[in-house]
């Protein structure tokens, strides 16, 4: 793929409910109490269950395939800071603003279903 020129990638959602955080962990092996126990979780700084952070991040991936085919994500780098939790019951949506055709460099975001960032950062396509 030689070129990257779309203004804006394809988004990508996904409900976050109680059996998609189950399914992560179970695919992860990651059992941590503050995805899957609800009595534990309200006991932390985090008041409740939280999603995996991987879960959401997942969506730029599916996001960039969706706008490029799967070749695209070879040589990719993404670069992103996780900025609030995705709780039980979230929309979260992923997508992209072309921020630098030269160099195939796209802003993205992770967004709520209220609009808020719940990761952001930058992806960088190889040329």
């Amino acid at each position: 793929m030689s070129e990257f020129n779309l203004a804006e990638l394809k988004s990508a959602s996904r409900i976050v409910d109680r059996a998609a955080i189950r399914l992560y962990a179970e695919i992860t092996d990651d059992f941590n109490p503050i995805h899957l126990d609800p009595e534990f979780a309200a006991a932390t700084p985090m008041r409740g269950i939280i999603a995996h952070g991987m879960l959401s991040l997942n969506l730029i991936w599916q996001s960039l395939r969706a706008s490029y085919g799967a070749g695209a994500a070879q040589g990719a780098r993404l670069e992103v800071r996780f900025v609030r939790p995705v709780r039980e019951n979230d929309v979260v949506t992923a997508s992209g603003r072309l921020k630098d055709a030269g160099a195939g460099v796209y802003d993205v975001v992770v967004a709520s279903q209220n609009g808020e960032p719940v990761i952001s950062g930058t992806l960088s396509l190889r040329k």
